[in-house]
C-alpha cells in the first residue's frame, strides 16, 4: 500500500453488504490513512463518521482501539518488512557496502510513505510502543549484524568482544541519515525533490568512505563516540 504525499481524509459513502473480512480489511486501510493523519489520539467516533459506518461496527470487528492499533501495526510494518534482508546483511560474496546499498534502496521503496512515517513518529511521541518494537528489529536484523559484519570486512574477524554501544551507533547513525529524507518530506512537509535512489546509493557511500574506511579510522571514531558517550552520562 503506497499512500500520497498528502491524503485528503473525507467522509465515505455507507457501504452496505461487505463480508466481514472485507469489511475488516476496510476498516485497517481507513485506519491507516485515518491516524497518519490525525494521529493516535484520533477518535474512532471520528474514523467511523468518515467511513460512513456507524461507532459501533468498527467494535465488532475489533474490540478495542488498541486492537485497532495493533492490527495497523501489522498491516503497515511487519508486512512490509522484507526477510530477504535478513540474509543479504549476511551475504560475504558482496562487499558490506554493497549489501547496504541494496538494503537501504529496497527499505526506503518500501516505507518511504506518507502513511508509514507519520504513524512512525505519531507513535514515539505518544508512547504506544509500536516505534519500540519496530526499532528492535532494525537493531536485531540490520543494525547489530552490519556491525558484525564490518568487524569481520576490516579483518577484526578475531574480535570476539561484545559489540560495544559505540559500534552500534555508527550504523544508528547511516540508519538515520538515511531516514531523514523520508522525515523531512512528510514530517516537515518539505519539497524533497531528489532521486531517493541516488541519494541513498551517496549516503551510503559517504558513510563508508568516511570514518570506517580502515582498521584505524574504525577505531578512532569509534574512541570519539565513546568518549561522548561518557561526556554526555548523567
Amino acid at each position: 500500500m503506497a499512500g500520497s504525499d498528502n491524503p485528503t481524509i473525507a467522509a465515505q459513502p455507507r457501504r452496505k453488504n461487505m463480508r466481514r473480512e472485507d469489511r475488516e480489511k476496510l476498516i485497517i486501510s481507513e485506519a491507516v490513512r485515518f491516524f497518519a493523519e490525525c494521529g493516535f489520539e484520533g477518535q474512532t467516533r471520528e474514523l467511523a463518521k468518515r467511513m460512513g459506518i456507524s461507532h459501533a461496527v468498527i467494535y465488532r470487528h475489533f474490540e478495542s482501539k488498541d486492537a485497532l492499533i495493533e492490527r495497523v501495526y501489522d498491516h503497515i510494518y511487519v508486512k512490509r518488512w522484507n526477510p530477504d534482508w535478513e540474509p543479504l546483511v549476511l551475504d560475504r560474496s558482496l562487499s558490506l557496502q554493497d549489501r547496504l546499498t541494496q538494503f537501504y534502496i529496497e527499505y526506503a521503496a518500501r516505507v518511504f510513505d506518507y502513511d508509514w512515517v507519520r504513524i512512525f513518529v505519531s507513535s514515539g511521541l505518544k508512547s504506544y510502543g509500536l516505534t519500540e518494537r519496530y526499532l528492535d528489529i532494525i537493531r536485531t536484523k540490520i543494525i547489530r549484524p552490519a556491525a558484525m559484519e564490518l568487524r569481520c570486512e576490516l579483518d577484526q574477524g578475531a574480535n570476539t568482544a561484545p559489540l560495544s554501544e559505540a559500534e552500534l551507533e555508527l550504523f544508528w547513525g547511516l540508519h538515520g541519515a538515511v531516514f531523514y529524507i523520508a522525515i523531512r518530506k512528510y514530517i516537515y512537509g518539505e519539497p524533497v525533490e531528489i532521486d531517493v535512489r541516488i541519494a541513498v546509493t551517496n549516503t551510503v557511500k559517504t558513510f563508508f568512505n568516511g570514518a570506517i574506511s580502515s582498521p584505524q579510522k574504525l577505531e578512532d571514531t569509534v574512541q570519539r563516540y565513546s568518549m561522548l558517550g561518557k561526556i554526555a552520562a548523567p
